[in-house]
């Protein structure tokens, strides 16, 4: 390879990255659109090189769905994406839109970018909306039944519904989206037990404490304790000396008071 200035051999990368093509290849189309990534890009999808092909067929999915294709060529923003999945079968309200904006790597909810798109509907071998449907349904069979699918959706999730420029999640957002993944009918895991139930009393006991941002250790760790009250409603594994967050450690207390002596550790 020529050599390149830094700068020239971030937009090789960028090209490689979009198209899958070769470095050779990347280097020829950006010379001769001056080093413009976004018309190399075009120019090659463009060309009997880059036409045909699982990439050249996401892009144009891609294409048809942004919002202003002159002002951000690479986003779909709010609207677009508000149309894409519908069209591909998926409700706001389900833990299936969220395994979506994982799997395309959203930056935020309602927006897609077209790096994301690519590698995301690329590595699961989509590139009709037919198949994008079948991959959406077989994500909502999934989600619920293999943990760690379920626990990587659900850590991706703070980023995503992260207001911008907070560290934390919001209480109001953070209990919409418990709500969503530990309630079965949105396509989540039912969290509650015979005696007790979890879900309605880990919000309204966080509702009585203030309503305090989440931060993304006890995000996290709420997904633990759920699989663990689910295996043992008893806590038998719980030990105040562990490691989890202070505000469990309170929650459990409440929890063994509310319910009585009977369920307590022994």
């Amino acid at each position: 390879m020529p050599p390149y200035s830094s700068l020239q051999k971030q937009q090789i990368a960028q090209f490689v990255n979009f198209t899958q093509a070769k470095d050779t290849v990347a280097s020829k189309f950006l010379r001769a659109s001056r080093w413009n990534v976004e018309e190399a890009v075009d120019a090659y999808f463009q060309s009997p090189q880059g036409a045909g092909g699982t990439t050249s067929a996401i892009n144009k999915i891609f294409d048809s769905y942004r919002d202003s294709p002159e002002d951000s060529p690479d986003e779909i923003g709010i609207e677009g994406a508000m149309k894409f999945l519908g069209d591909i079968q998926v409700q706001l309200d389900e833990v299936t839109c969220l395994g979506i904006a994982e799997l395309l790597k959203s930056p935020s909810v309602g927006e897609f970018t077209r790096e994301g798109f690519l590698n995301g509907w690329r590595s699961a071998g989509c590139d009709t909306i037919d198949k994008m449907i079948s991959h959406a349904e077989n994500l909502r069979s999934q989600i619920p039944t293999q943990p760690d699918l379920f626990r990587r959706v659900y850590r991706y999730t703070f980023p995503l519904c992260r207001m911008q420029g907070q560290r934390n999640l919001q209480f109001e957002i953070a209990a919409e989206q418990w709500q969503l993944f530990f309630t079965p009918d949105n396509g989540g895991v039912q969290w509650n037990t015979k005696t007790t139930p979890w879900l309605d009393w880990w919000v309204g006991f966080l509702e009585g404490r203030g309503k305090k941002p989440v931060n993304k250790d006890l995000w996290e760790q709420v997904e633990v304790f759920m699989r663990k009250t689910l295996d043992d409603e008893k806590l038998g594994w719980w030990s105040p000396d562990g490691a989890w967050p202070g505000t469990l450690d309170e929650f459990v207390d409440f929890v063994q008071k509310k319910r009585g002596d009977n369920m307590e550790v022994e």
